[in-house]
């Protein structure tokens, strides 16, 4: 999949102009690209127009106007954009009831799913079994991020499977503290089918 260049992203005055219906396009696509997995976990599958939408909001949130500040922001999102023969994937821990906790009932819940990005998340497509490989550095011994990003990387069969809609294929989560799992819906297996190819 092609990576975002500078030359894609457009300046804060040139954005403003598109921003609306760009934010409707992309919001549409997400909710094909979007899996919840039990009460707390939601993976939301990237591809390139995820990815310059982020950085088209977060250039206009920061102000950014510099060139070469654009380029630090492309270049941290770009590798968000799954390489060929991969689905890249940004995991969410979404607590419901946050409003009504206070900061440590908050980094307790968080904290229950440490050891989450080393494994018991996998894409699951007929026999094959493919685990999640999280991007390093959103966790300590301590403290587990609410956001992660992550990887799977499917050989030709298990793209075959996951492309075939008479084989089941869904998302599996098997963590000591966390078990579910959640069929992947044919709208977002057909989102992820086109960005394998």
């Amino acid at each position: 999949m092609e990576k975002v260049r500078p030359s894609d992203v457009l300046d804060l005055v040139a954005y403003e102009k598109v921003r609306d219906a760009m934010r409707a396009r992309v919001i549409e696509r997400k909710r094909n690209r979007r899996v919840s997995v039990g009460d707390n976990l939601t993976f939301l599958f990237e591809n390139r127009d995820t990815v310059l939408f982020q950085i088209q909001e977060m250039v206009r949130t920061e102000r950014i106007v510099h060139e070469d500040k654009v380029a630090e922001e492309i270049d941290a999102c770009n590798a968000l954009i799954p390489s060929a023969g991969e689905l890249s994937a940004t995991l969410f821990i979404e607590i419901p009831e946050l409003l009504r906790m206070s900061p440590e009932e908050v980094r307790r819940t968080v904290n229950r799913f440490q050891g989450l990005d080393r494994e018991g998340v996998w894409l699951v497509a007929g026999a094959h079994r493919l685990p999640a490989r999280f991007e390093e550095g959103h966790s300590k011994e301590e403290k587990m991020a609410a956001v992660h990003y992550l990887r799977f990387a499917l050989p030709a069969a298990a793209q075959a499977a996951l492309a075939d809609p008479a084989t089941p294929a869904s998302i599996v989560v098997e963590h000591p503290r966390y078990r579910a799992q959640a069929e992947i819906p044919p709208s977002v297996r057909a989102e992820l089918i086109a960005d394998l190819r």
